[in-house]
């Protein structure tokens, strides 16, 4: 028996929720999470077409790219096509799942799909995000420290990139005097104690910190704990919009062109005037990238792919870089790929499984944008 939250936990691990925007609005939508699951659709967009497709595959959980609820309900009657996929998914127990721009915002998400299908390498984040990262210090027994310190690493802590088990120590002396109500784990009241401890220093994303200090509060043997919590300007390498990478190649822009359109079926490309001789550096965005425009010429992009450009945003190239816009749909189009390939591969990691080939890959196209 495989439930709902099982199969978002494992998403999450990919795309944590707290990864995306303010303005957003992930996480299961609609349903229960102790939902027993008969099977999972993924799509890109959340439709009626689409529960239609669930219930035919008898998949009673849509995992979807797009949130089908953006804005609050005030109320659900049908009258547009956002009540009606509600409706429906709730007539026949389907529930919905959405991720948006928490896997945008992942090293490994929709942009780095469209890196990996264009065969860029030495890949890296364009925009890394600020305010995701903060620093724990706290005074231990020196003796003992490595529990201490390695309980912190298993809740979370320490990890800085690809590097695990990061933190700064120091050996010194702590003093204090319990007043008659207390209870010291070492020495006793009235008496001005000192002690050999150990300073630890560790940082941690922000979403972990009541996990953190729950694992400090727990682990810690003194009755009052010493700690201070710092939030951090760095930029966290691994979350945020786009990515910036190379081909093994240079291709004139003519044959670059002609790669992004075989490889990702256009039929049109909307780009600035070509003032490029060879494009070695790409960034790409998947969805409207307009905002990125600046970091992508920063970076020293030669081509910068994402769509929703406007009139006067292909201006801002000023020839130092070409932009190109794709459509939306189409940037964004592998998405759906990359999560069933993510889950078919994450769900056989627990018990029970989904019977084999429960992860469903939607036959169904909902770019509402047609070319004539």
């Amino acid at each position: 028996m495989t439930l709902v939250r099982q199969i978002t936990e494992q998403i999450e691990q990919l795309s944590p929720l707290h990864y995306a925007e303010d303005f957003d609005n992930v996480g299961l939508l609609v349903g229960d999470y102790e939902q027993k699951v008969t099977g999972v659709l993924v799509t890109l967009d959340c439709l009626e077409t689409t529960i239609d497709e669930a219930i035919k595959n008898n998949c009673n959980l849509v995992v979807a790219f797009h949130p089908i609820i953006f804005k609050g309900l005030k109320k659900i009657n049908g009258i547009n096509y956002v009540e009606r996929v509600v409706i429906k998914a709730l007539k026949n127990d389907i529930a919905i799942y959405a991720m948006h721009t928490a896997l945008d915002n992942s090293i490994k998400g929709v942009s780095a799909k469209m890196a990996d299908v264009i065969g860029l390498t030495n890949t890296k984040v364009l925009i890394p995000q600020k305010g995701h990262l903060k620093k724990l210090t706290t005074y231990v027994p020196e003796n003992t420290a490595n529990e201490i310190r390695n309980a912190l690493f298993k809740a979370g802590a320490g990890h800085i990139g690809d590097y695990s088990h990061c933190s700064f120590n120091m050996s010194g002396e702590g003093t204090y005097l319990g007043g008659e109500n207390t209870n010291p784990s070492v020495g006793k009241p009235g008496n001005l104690e000192k002690v050999k401890e150990t300073f630890i220093s560790v940082i941690f994303e922000s979403h972990l910190q009541s996990k953190i200090l729950k694992t400090l509060f727990t682990d810690h043997p003194y009755e009052e704990v010493a700690y201070d919590i710092v939030n951090l300007e760095n930029i966290h390498e691994r979350i945020g919009m786009g990515i910036i990478g190379e081909l093994a190649k240079p291709l004139s822009p003519k044959n670059f062109f002609e790669h992004l359109k075989r490889t990702f079926d256009l039929s049109i490309i909307r780009h600035s005037d070509i003032t490029k001789k060879e494009i070695k550096k790409v960034a790409v965005l998947g969805g409207s990238g307009s905002f990125a425009i600046e970091q992508a010429l920063a970076a020293g992009a030669d081509i910068f792919i994402t769509a929703d450009l406007k009139y006067h945003d292909f201006y801002k190239a000023e020839g130092k870089l070409i932009l190109a816009d794709i459509g939306h749909y189409e940037s964004e189009q592998f998405t759906k790929h990359l999560l069933v390939e993510y889950l078919t591969k994450k769900i056989t990691n627990f018990a029970p499984a989904l019977p084999e080939g429960r992860i469903i890959l939607s036959k169904n196209n909902t770019n509402p944008i047609n070319y004539f």
